[in-house]
């Protein structure tokens, strides 16, 4: 009887810790993302890629007002 109580409060104890706990949403980093879709086979092009890409990105945060 013992063991089964342990269990019994264990499960409840479990139960209390994960309805307590809040999920976190993902975010997308812009930055990470228009960079995956540059070119790697010749340096130039991904060079001007990627500044194209920071370019954007600071756009975006701009037009959202997430820049301090």
């Amino acid at each position: 009887m013992g063991t089964k109580n342990m269990i019994i409060v264990a499960v409840f104890i479990f139960c209390i810790i994960s309805s307590q706990m809040e999920s976190v949403e993902p975010q997308v980093d812009c930055f990470d993302a228009c960079v995956t879709g540059c070119p790697l086979t010749n340096s130039r092009f991904t060079q001007r890629c990627e500044r194209k890409c920071q370019i954007r990105c600071n756009l975006d945060s701009m037009a959202d007002g997430n820049l301090d």
